[in-house]
């Protein structure tokens, strides 16, 4: 007799996965604003900041970007408490996954910083701006207008990503969804259901990204 497919729990679990979906969501909603946040600062900093920094800025993107994120998140969580830093497993997935985006954020944003013409930095400065100001007010827009789909593609993988979070407890999808089969041992049908929400998660948040270029760069979006 072949495999009976059996979704009848989705009832009775239906709490259990909207809590999932919310901390996911809420992760990635937090996340991704700080983590692009700092990923534009550090961007600053190695293309334009002082020169002190820059070495300390390029250590961190480096060790981030070349060590697993479960890793990281395992350092966060289990070795900080070492040190005295004590925090939730919520606390310590978000602080990952800000530290996690803001390196690569940082490089994605600092091509394009680097494609920007040095006629565009004489012209602010000629204006009287300050480095910061020709940056904030003349750099930046167009550096992310340049980068904005693959900045978009990054935030979308950090949050496909963040399914590792349920190793360290925190209640997200994944976390839900191992909850649930280890209740009613139908693990085939528990991540069918697992793999489709991160892929409505997925398709949803891309188009949000890219309703938010819409908004936050109107003439590009025009042009095309």
């Amino acid at each position: 007799m072949g495999y009976v497919f059996d979704y009848s729990w989705i009832g009775e679990y239906s709490g259990v996965l909207l809590k999932g979906l919310w901390l996911t969501v809420w992760l990635i909603l937090v996340g991704a604003t700080f983590g692009v946040a700092l990923g534009i600062f550090c961007a600053w900093v190695r293309a334009l900041g002082p020169k002190w920094a820059r070495p300390i800025v390029g250590a961190y993107v480096e060790l981030i970007r070349n060590t697993p994120f479960l890793i990281q998140l395992f350092f966060i969580f289990f070795g900080l408490p070492s040190l005295g830093v004590q925090m939730g497993e919520t606390q310590a997935a978000l602080l990952a996954m800000i530290i996690n985006l803001g390196a690569y954020g940082c490089e994605i944003v600092r091509a394009g910083i680097q494609a920007t013409t040095k006629g565009q930095f004489e012209a602010g400065w000629s204006l009287g701006l300050s480095r910061i100001e020709t940056f904030r007010h003349v750099v930046l827009i167009p550096a992310l207008q340049r980068i904005w789909p693959a900045l978009s593609s990054q935030i979308v993988i950090v949050m496909l990503g963040s399914a590792v979070v349920s190793q360290i407890a925190a209640e997200d999808i994944s976390y839900a969804a191992d909850f649930i089969q280890s209740r009613t041992f139908r693990a085939f049908e528990t991540y069918i259901v697992a793999t489709l929400i991160y892929l409505a998660l997925a398709i949803l948040l891309r188009q949000l990204l890219k309703g938010v270029g819409w908004v936050l760069f109107p003439k590009r979006s025009a042009a095309r």
